[in-house]
């Protein structure tokens, strides 16, 4: 498997569709490698791992705790790191952090949330040789200040965010929570790659949290979510399985002991 790079991924758009998929360990990180263009160690996490409401207390410790989980368990992967609340409201405080994610864990780009308002930060970023990724659409990070998940359908605002992204360096964007048309305008707008989550298929790739695609994470499913198995059910059964061998001494048996 050769890694994808910045160049081959920017060479995807509007030719082959890229997959992407969130990793949060070394385990699973190791399993999604061969199939996916990259991995996006997300703050989600901090609801599907850490048990959180949103994703607001993440922090940048505990992001490179876990991205160094994934770049260990998947070292041909792209990695992109997921930047936290409050690690980029300026240009010092972001590059600061983004320097301590080149420093302390292999990393390949850093992915920051907000559209025109942050094109300075990221390309203050970029001048100083780190590889980011927009967010614009809906904004997790911006879930109480907005009153909750709601999708996107300011077509004027998309369009110059989008725009102001790419001329200020990003080398991929993340566009989530639009309805399908307008993704593909906005899509068809800029040069650079457009990743989509709950955004249709009219553009260039594709984003899913790995506890969603997989079943597991079960106290809501978005309607973009597809879940390709059950599997929350097929853990539980397997644990019953286990707990009722223990219990009536079937396990463990002959094969199973020294």
């Amino acid at each position: 498997m050769k890694k994808e790079t910045l160049r081959t991924i920017k060479a995807r758009k509007g030719k082959e569709k890229l997959v992407m998929l969130t990793a949060y360990d070394a385990l699973f990180a190791k399993l999604f490698a061969p199939f996916v263009d990259m991995l996006l160690v997300g703050d989600s996490l901090n609801m599907s791992f850490a048990g959180r409401s949103d994703t607001l207390s993440a922090t940048m410790d505990q992001m490179l705790y876990h991205t160094k989980a994934v770049c260990a368990g998947a070292p041909k992967s792209f990695v992109i790191f997921d930047m936290p609340y409050g690690s980029y409201t300026d240009q010092i405080t972001a590059l600061q952090n983004a320097i301590r994610v080149y420093q302390e864990s292999d990393a390949d780009a850093i992915k920051l949330e907000g559209g025109k308002e942050k094109a300075h930060i990221v390309q203050h970023l970029v001048q100083n040789g780190v590889a980011v990724m927009g967010h614009i659409g809906l904004l997790p990070q911006h879930v109480r200040g907005e009153g909750g998940y709601k999708v996107v359908s300011d077509k004027e605002k998309l369009l110059d965010d989008a725009k102001a992204l790419e001329e200020a360096g990003a080398f991929a964007l993340i566009l989530e929570g639009v309805k399908a048309t307008l993704a593909k305008d906005i899509t068809n707008s800029v040069s650079i790659p457009v990743i989509g989550i709950g955004a249709g298929a009219d553009v260039d790739g594709q984003v899913l949290v790995w506890s969603d695609m997989l079943g597991l994470f079960e106290e809501f499913k978005p309607k973009f979510v597809k879940r390709y198995c059950n599997g929350a059910s097929l853990v539980k059964e397997a644990v019953q399985r286990y707990a009722n061998e223990v219990k009536s001494a079937q396990f463990p048996d002959k094969d199973h002991s020294y």
